[in-house]
């Protein structure tokens, strides 16, 4: 007798194996080779003008689809309206981390001290496992490990308390000003921002290597040092996991709370142009997911439909 397969199951496999060609930008020659640097020929007030922004339905109550090259919001709906953020906290706890070049071979020990007493959440990470610091940075971007957010702010050289408030005044030194932060791992509904102030983070972490590499990492190995034992680990985001994925995500950060709901944000390359993506508060599972495939799919319909209109226009067609 076979098993069928969660609805939601099918839905998501559907979305990974999505072939390059559907999203593919249909420029070719010289103008692909454009692309393909970054660079797109359609200007972003021609996608806001033309590409009818306003039709694209999302579900996530807060969304912001940031143009990297422009530096302006191709959409945006609730961007300056605080919420909990969750684990995308976790962006901020790794940018303060390599900020501060504290070495990263650095072997910490998970400790009683690191378990999620608020959330009760489970963790890869046993207690008396000793990683490095860069482990413990993988673990937190890449698997959202709460265990290992705690212990690198645990073992911040002036205490949890002064890391936490070298989070805030990285915030403010970014322009954050509807931003706080309350605690390493997300867990504290207090760990409060807007779409907009997290663009700002977005750029600020895209600006370490490390941290892209890690976020995007889809599996991965850690090594205990303690016992020699393996320990492997997955990516929160199910888009970076797949065999086949036709997604060029450069960074990614996945949150979840009651209090935040489902959180997604994304630096990535949609038909060329280079994309700070911005969900929160998805109900569901896929609802995420799903959203960011319907920006990708609006803003490539965008991209081929907007030269034949403008030229149009131009010509007085």
């Amino acid at each position: 007798m076979k098993h069928k397969k969660p609805l939601a199951t099918l839905f998501l496999g559907a979305l990974l194996s999505l072939p390059v060609s559907v999203f593919a930008d249909p420029l070719a020659g010289d103008a692909a080779a454009t692309v393909e640097n970054d660079v797109p020929t359609v200007s972003a007030a021609d996608i806001i003008r033309h590409g009818k922004p306003e039709k694209l339905s999302l579900r996530s109550r807060v969304a912001l689809v940031w143009d990297d090259n422009e530096g302006v919001p191709l959409y945006g709906r609730f961007i300056d309206q605080p919420r909990s953020i969750a684990s995308l906290t976790k962006l901020m706890t790794a940018v303060v981390i390599l900020e501060s070049k504290l070495p990263l071979d650095e072997l910490i020990q998970i400790t009683v001290e690191d378990r999620d007493t608020i959330k009760r959440t489970t963790s890869h990470l046993p207690v008396g496992a000793v990683l490095t610091r860069h482990d413990l940075l993988h673990a937190a971007l890449a698997s959202s490990d709460n265990r290992a957010a705690a212990a690198l702010g645990r073992t911040w050289p002036e205490g949890m308390g002064a890391f936490i408030q070298a989070m805030n005044d990285k915030a403010a030194q970014l322009g954050m000003s509807r931003t706080r932060f309350a605690d390493p791992t997300g867990l504290l509904a207090g760990n409060v921002s807007t779409a907009t102030d997290l663009v700002k983070l977005i750029a600020a972490a895209r600006s370490h290597h490390l941290i892209r590499a890690l976020s995007t990492d889809g599996e991965y190995t850690l090594l205990d040092r303690a016992k020699g034992h393996t320990i492997w680990m997955h990516n929160t985001n199910p888009l970076l996991r797949a065999e086949e994925s036709s997604w060029d995500i450069r960074l990614s950060k996945t949150g979840y709370t009651s209090a935040a709901g489902r959180c997604l944000v994304l630096a990535a390359n949609v038909a060329g142009r280079p994309l700070t993506i911005v969900l929160l508060n998805s109900n569901g599972k896929l609802t995420r997911y799903g959203d960011v495939a319907r920006i990708r799919d609006w803003l490539v319909r965008a991209e081929r439909r907007v030269p034949r209109l403008t030229a149009s226009i131009a010509t007085g067609g």
